[in-house]
């Protein structure tokens, strides 16, 4: 800890047997590195229980390379096949309650985005593919009923397949829209008439 502080010409001895003067200055100088170094370590200290309270609390939650695109408008022209961009960007991800998060840290206060579950209308797999480094990626997107597409990936297919079936799971009625409710009254009716 005493290694922290900058007293660069001060004498300083453990035992406490030679007395050491220091001007204003320089006390002021410690209390303010020592104000600081409290400060970061509130901030540390609220990060970790952040981080803490994730983990513990979220359905399902880590990094994913994501990148978004929006549907075309009607009357737009079509949109441009984007598929060899590398603008894929690391965010950590959590599906917690209703609603999923980009953060771009796990250590991160607040998330830049979020989407809530009852705005995805689909979510679904995309194909495989190969980055610069040769590694295959897992994919999949998850679209929200306001157009924006989240599309995800990640090295492992594990993962990837985790992150889908958790998605799919809770966006149940959600995803598909009408379909998915249709679906839902049909099997109703087709039970009450039996």
């Amino acid at each position: 800890m005493l290694r922290m502080f900058s007293l660069r010409g001060l004498p300083w001895t453990p035992d406490g047997q030679q007395k050491v003067q220091i001007t204003v200055a320089e006390l002021e100088s410690l209390r303010s590195e020592l104000a600081e170094l409290e400060e970061r370590e509130a901030y540390f200290k609220a990060q970790l229980e952040h981080v803490d309270e994730i983990l513990r609390t979220a359905r399902l939650s880590g990094y994913l390379y994501i990148r978004s695109r929006w549907a075309a408008l009607p009357g737009e022209p079509p949109v441009l096949d984007d598929s060899d961009i590398d603008d894929w960007l690391p965010r950590f991800v959590v599906l917690h309650g209703q609603c999923l998060f980009f953060y771009l840290l796990s250590t991160d206060l607040s998330p830049q985005d979020s989407t809530l579950l009852s705005d995805v209308v689909e979510v679904g797999s995309l194909p495989d593919f190969r980055r610069e480094d040769d590694e295959i990626r897992y994919s999949f997107y998850v679209m929200t009923r306001q157009g924006l597409r989240f599309e995800c990936c990640s090295a492992s297919k594990v993962q990837a397949d985790t992150w889908l079936e958790a998605l799919k799971t809770d966006c149940r009625y959600g995803c598909g829209g009408a379909e998915a409710v249709n679906e839902a009254s049909e099997t109703k009716n087709h039970s009450e008439t039996d």
